[in-house]
């Protein structure tokens, strides 16, 4: 540069980018509009994160001695200014990511922001905003979850005598009824719940005081700065603190696993709500018409959600392509600053659909009936019977219900007389077996087949109880917890929000 463009004052942009210094040009053009343009907007939603985040900083700073006092609380009032998000601030890619341009509304208003970053690099701060919002995210995913969770267990307890066949291979397999069906998808939301618990242990621990890599010979205040912003404790080591990558990894992979569950209920109740089908119908609120065939009611709702399965299957993938880089690599989380929030809001959203669906969703119960009676769907109740009474090897009685089945294809398995079964037993056994009429009627009687599978996760009324209690007080407890933890770090905030003013003494 000549002596000239030394002296020249520089811009607010080359202040904030560093512009004169090492750097001598400006960002180019193509540099704004391509990777600057990128970048802010994948971090545009930390903006009120990344405010918290400077004012705790700012003030363990001033009570450290760290930052002069007189200086620390001139940045505190113009960052709670920003923190209102006037309308005189506006992000530009031109200014940089959302830390510089932060800096650069400071900037315009106070000398101190000099102060902002001492002792800790931009990536500490826009890192420890970005956990806040993932934080943020995961309470509310966590109490949507409970709620699905809620609704499917009362909907299995509405609908635990309602018959229905199990399907395998989507071929008609055993007795069943919609609430145990049901009752079967509350399960994999209990394990998303106790997999989001554990991660949100894992992720609340703070970065903050690291500096770049290794400390600062700066005061920090580690701990203070942890118990100010509601972690429960620190990332142990500050190199690791900087440039974690698995704890991402791990909240794409329970995203994915909670959308496939979503996923799974969502195409089974679309093969159900068919023509063929017709065991349930949704809501009108929840379909869409088609416009060229007047009679369709499409159950678009479900195909959303499944959908929302395949995009987190990319964005697991999109995650762990980022974090597979050497440490020390910042593009390692450039995408996933507005990846990641952005999924699990749209992977919440997906589960408080599912809730609604559920809510309004309706059961044909003389269809579900009709499609148990009208096929061999009570061949294995017939097997077992035969096995009980009549000490047939299950294999010997499994061979004589398929002859049957096979022999009497197309005619449904409730209209086996008697004679019938004692003379296909003497063809293929050479004796006949000591099953009654009123035995034979037992084994092929629908309700009795529902209530007779007494074991724990069986069919029967008092196993399906102790199943819905014991969902409603594992979720009992996942909410108190949650909602005690959403108080706390509301309150965290306000408390962080009202020790600013009083440090500025209310100016």
């Amino acid at each position: 540069m000549t002596g000239n463009d030394v002296r020249r004052p520089l811009s607010l942009q080359e202040q904030v980018l560093e512009i004169g210094t090492r750097l001598k040009k400006r960002p180019s053009e193509t540099m704004v509009e391509s990777a600057f343009t990128a970048e802010l907007n994948h971090q545009a939603h930390l903006f009120e994160a990344a405010g918290l985040v400077d004012i705790a900083h700012t003030l363990i700073a001033i009570e450290l001695g760290t930052v002069p006092k007189s200086e620390g609380q001139q940045l505190l009032a113009q960052l709670l200014a920003l923190q209102g998000r006037p309308p005189s601030f506006e992000m530009t890619p031109d200014r940089g990511d959302i830390y510089t341009n932060r800096e650069a509304w400071l900037a315009e208003r106070t000398e101190a922001v000099g102060w902002l970053g001492a002792g800790r690099a931009r990536r500490e701060a826009t890192t420890t905003a970005f956990i806040l919002v993932l934080r943020h995210s995961l309470v509310e995913f966590i109490e949507t979850l409970i709620r699905l969770a809620t609704t499917i267990v009362n909907r299995a307890e509405q609908h635990a005598l309602s018959i229905m066949p199990d399907y395998t291979y989507l071929q008609a397999a055993q007795p069943t009824s919609f609430g145990h069906y049901l009752l079967g998808f509350a399960y994999p939301l209990l394990r998303d719940l106790e997999r989001l618990e554990a991660f949100l242990a894992r992720l609340n621990l703070s970065p903050m005081g690291c500096g770049s890599t290794n400390g600062s010979r700066l005061l920090q205040g580690r701990q203070a700065l942890a118990d100010l912003l509601g972690f429960n404790g620190l990332v142990a080591h500050a190199r690791d603190a900087m440039w974690q990558a698995d704890l991402f990894i791990e909240a794409a992979s329970i995203l994915t696993a909670c959308s496939i569950n979503l996923s799974r209920l969502a195409e089974d109740l679309q093969v159900y709500s068919s023509q063929e089908f017709a065991l349930v119908e949704l809501d009108d609120c929840h379909a869409r018409a088609s416009k060229i065939m007047p009679q369709k009611k499409n159950p678009f709702a479900l195909t959303h959600i499944r959908g929302v399965a395949n995009k987190m299957i990319g964005v697991t993938a999109s995650v762990t392509a980022s974090a597979r880089t050497p440490s020390g690599q910042p593009d390692n989380r450039l995408l996933i600053y507005g990846e990641l929030p952005d999924a699990m809001q749209t992977v919440n959203n997906a589960a408080a659909l599912m809730k609604e669906v559920l809510e309004n969703i309706r059961f044909n119960a003389d269809r579900g009936k009709a499609l148990v009676t009208s096929g061999w769907v009570m061949s294995s109740d017939l097997a077992e019977v035969l096995v009980k009474e009549c000490e047939l090897d299950f294999r010997t009685a499994h061979q004589l219900v398929a002859k049957l089945a096979s022999r009497y294809h197309g005619q449904s398995i409730m209209e086996l007389d008697h004679k019938t079964l004692m003379q296909t037993a003497e063809q293929l056994f050479g004796h006949s077996l000591t099953l009654t009429e009123q035995q034979l009627k037992s084994a092929l009687d629908v309700n009795l087949a529902i209530q007779a599978r007494t074991e724990s996760g069986g069919t029967a009324l008092e196993s399906m109880n102790n199943m819905i209690n014991d969902c409603r007080r594992k979720l009992a407890n996942h909410h108190e917890i949650n909602q005690f933890r959403t108080l706390y770090f509301v309150s965290k905030q306000q408390s962080i929000l009202e020790r600013a003013m009083k440090e500025i003494g209310g100016q």
